[in-house]
């Protein structure tokens, strides 16, 4: 069955670093587009970056660009997203989901979802 589990979240301090997991099962990574989201509490979940299946093309939402990388492993069915120079306002609990078609950062394109991931930023 598609399965898709989020892991790697943490307490982290700001400036620090952290590597999130997306783990997929049941289908074929290459063939779907993977999307990160987070949601802070008060505030609408929001998309962080993407990676298509199709070309590894990626996306990235202008509060994350340069500090973020998204990349792919097919070899082991994951999505990692790295997250570099954390500060407060990435306080959020992290999502990874999937769609079919292109690379997008809107929420309602993503049918499947997985649990989430907290990743808490405070000193």
């Amino acid at each position: 069955q598609l399965q898709l589990v989020e892991s790697g979240g943490g307490l982290v301090q700001p400036g620090g670093s952290l590597r999130l997991s997306c783990a997929a099962s049941g289908f074929n990574l290459n063939r779907y587009t993977i999307g990160w989201f987070r949601q802070a509490p008060g505030k609408e979940r929001e998309g962080v970056s993407c990676i298509s299946g199709s070309d590894g093309s990626t996306n990235y939402a202008d509060s994350v660009k340069g500090r973020f990388t998204v990349s792919r492993d097919n070899a082991k069915n994951t999505v990692y997203l790295q997250m570099n120079s954390l500060n407060f306002e990435d306080t959020a609990i992290y999502y990874c989901a999937r769609r079919f078609l292109a690379c997008t950062l809107r929420a309602n394109d993503f049918s499947s979802w997985g649990q989430g991931t907290q990743v808490p930023v405070s000193s």
